[in-house]
């Protein structure tokens, strides 16, 4: 399946000269939807991930049916003050500032293999931030799953030795 078909792209968003990739359109597609699931846990199985962690918004859309798929469970990594437990925080920089995401501190274990998914790779600032959440926790990374890599934009270079999967690529930012 030819699954860049399904993502639509808006020129000049947010501002001019980027060429916003929304895979909304892609999501609501029931068959591009199950491809996208399908082909991930494919490519995971092998490493049987023990639980799978979906970064706010779009990855929890990818990341429950995967979970469900591959019979794990599934963790939320949230903007601040989105989960109501004991969180661990952490601060990552954005080209205007900066941001921070959390996870329950239960939420992973020690030595729990983890694959972390979300819809697009790009610069890599926020799976960054993800990995250092699950690693704080004790758990293994195991891998990478995304719908999209913005390949230009190098994120890749920051995912350290663990497999990952862009399912498009695009050689434009």
């Amino acid at each position: 399946m030819d699954l860049r078909a399904y993502i639509r792209e808006i020129p000049d968003f947010p501002k001019p000269g980027i060429s916003f990739k929304d895979v909304t359109t892609l999501f609501k597609e029931r068959e591009a939807l199950k491809s996208v699931v399908d082909q991930l846990a494919e490519h995971f199985a092998d490493l049987k991930p023990d639980m799978i962690v979906g970064v706010e918004s779009r990855g929890f859309i990818l990341g429950a049916p995967l979970a469900y798929k591959m019979g794990t469970g599934f963790v939320l990594v949230r903007k601040p003050g989105k989960l109501p437990a004991e969180c661990v925080r952490v601060e990552y920089s954005l080209e205007y500032g900066t941001d921070a995401l959390e996870i329950h501190t239960d939420a992973l274990h020690p030595g729990q293999k983890v694959l972390i998914v979300d819809d697009l790779l790009a610069t890599g600032g926020t799976v960054s931030a993800t990995s250092e959440l699950v690693t704080k926790l004790g758990a293994e990374i195991i891998g990478y799953g995304f719908v999209i890599e913005l390949t230009p934009l190098g994120g890749r270079k920051k995912l350290g030795n663990a497999r990952v999967v862009s399912l498009v690529q695009y050689d434009e930012d």
